[in-house]
């Protein structure tokens, strides 16, 4: 039996280092990278990396762009499990994900702390588990907490 397939989605800055800090839980799987910056892709050498256009909910034309590149890699990858930190790559990978029958896990960012962000509203009816990293933004049946991933 092969590796499980994850496509690890996230933009730049915050919610890279983010899913940089959750590498551990992916030993044993392939892992595949998408990020908003070519530069990142050396923090994952030995896993495929692909750049996306930076794009978010102000520039729509380059958002339509980065959604038909997300798609293009995962109807090339083919995850099992699609896992993001945020914000619009991820989003729109959860979107195909979820199209084309990949698993996928939401994990909105720390940095919101008063309620989950926009994005990761949008993710929540789509993402099979949808996690927050703090307690009090927790409900139990939709949004979970486990923790954080920078403390």
């Amino acid at each position: 039996m092969s590796a499980k397939k994850i496509l690890a989605v996230a933009s730049g800055g915050g919610h890279w280092i983010q899913l940089m800090r959750l590498r551990p839980a992916f030993e044993g799987c392939e892992v595949v990278y998408i990020s908003t910056h070519e530069g990142y892709q050396k923090q994952v050498n030995g896993s495929v990396f692909y750049a996306v256009t930076d794009a978010n909910r102000w520039n729509k034309l380059k958002l339509i762009k980065m959604a038909f590149e997300v798609f293009r890699v995962v109807s090339r990858e083919k995850p099992d499990l699609i896992i993001s930190t945020g914000a619009a790559p991820g989003l729109l990978a959860i979107v195909w994900g979820k199209l084309t029958g990949s698993k996928t896990i939401w994990l909105d960012s720390i940095a919101n702390v008063e309620r989950i962000s926009m994005s990761g509203r949008l993710a929540k009816p789509l993402a099979n588990v949808h996690l927050t990293q703090w307690k009090e933004l927790a409900d139990v049946n939709s949004t979970l907490f486990k923790g954080n991933v920078i403390s």
